[in-house]
């Protein structure tokens, strides 16, 4: 019976620990990783900052029809959320470099406000461990991550994100 309760108290105390440690642990931030812009210059994206204020980074391709759609349902909405909330979308390509001549004449059709690279050997796809698009962050204005989500959905998805952004640009914690 004294094992039964020592073996309970000592799961117990290491399950509090380790609970109270994830709690505590300091938030991912951006890694560093070379990227292009449209326009072939290299950006590196530890440099991706918004003034203290909230941050999305989506990862799309021109060959990814959930992603596009997301991103065009967003750009909807994207001035009033930045007269909101100040946030600032970056969207980054994972199409490789085969199929990263496509991107600028798609965002150009689009007509998106949004900052947008080219990660064409993904290095910053692995750098964020995405596997699959659409995958979208959010960083806090200290450039924290805070959410993210790898599902697009057409019923209520970019709500979602907004009630996310809202609560990140109060300084609440988003759910």
């Amino acid at each position: 019976m004294k094992r039964i309760s020592s073996a309970i108290l000592l799961s117990v105390f290491l399950f509090t620990t380790v609970a109270f440690r994830f709690q505590d642990a300091p938030l991912q931030k951006v890694p560093s990783v070379q990227i292009k812009s449209m326009d072939g210059k290299m950006i590196n994206t530890s440099e991706f900052a918004n003034d203290g204020k909230p941050m999305i980074i989506d990862f799309w391709a021109t060959w990814c029809a959930p992603c596009k759609k997301e991103l065009n349902e967003i750009a909807e909405v994207y001035g009033d959320w930045q007269k909101e909330t100040g946030v600032k979308l970056i969207a980054i390509s994972i199409d490789d470099q085969r199929n990263s001549p496509k991107v600028k004449p798609y965002v150009e059709s689009k007509d998106w406000d949004y900052e947008v690279y080219l990660d064409e050997n993904q290095d910053f796809k692995r750098g964020m461990n995405v596997n699959n698009v659409p995958h979208v962050f959010v960083l806090n204005g200290k450039g924290e991550i805070v959410w993210q989500t790898n599902v697009y959905n057409e019923n209520g998805g970019v709500e979602k994100l907004h009630d996310v952004i809202s609560k990140v640009a109060k300084g609440e914690k988003p759910e």
